[in-house]
């Protein structure tokens, strides 16, 4: 099932949390011997590849403090461990973690950072 979005900003669209927005890659639909596979076939597959588009901020870190007092006023901001993948990365998923959104009649996946299992990244990687 795909969620269909109206917004028509990309801009717009806020990750939460360690969440990713993937556009896939296009599939290989075509086998060595040159056959051409559905896409039924195509999108069964356990792994998939696509580019990364949106990240959250991470994985929110606990307040660690001694006392907790109601009456006074949080004024710590939330702080995050930040993910690995970065915008533009070529990221290799599990493809049944993620969730299908169509966005301006493009599809998208929505996915845990955890259910990516390999980032290929093309400039940078060995700094």
């Amino acid at each position: 099932m795909s969620l269909n979005l109206d917004e028509k900003d990309l801009e717009k669209i806020v990750m939460i949390g360690d969440k990713v927005l993937i556009k896939p890659k296009n599939p290989n639909q075509q086998t060595s011997s040159g056959l051409y596979l559905p896409s039924s076939v195509v999108e069964k597959e356990n792994i998939q590849a696509g580019y990364v588009i949106k990240v959250g901020p991470g994985f929110p870190i606990p307040a660690l403090s001694e006392e907790i007092e109601s009456w006074k006023e949080k004024e710590e901001p939330v702080k995050y461990i930040p993910l690995q993948a970065k915008l533009g990365d070529l990221a290799v998923y599990l493809s049944k973690s993620g969730y299908e959104v169509e966005f301006k009649g493009e599809k998208f996946i929505i996915l845990s950072h955890s259910a990516i299992v390999m980032i290929v990244r093309e400039e940078g990687i060995f700094e």
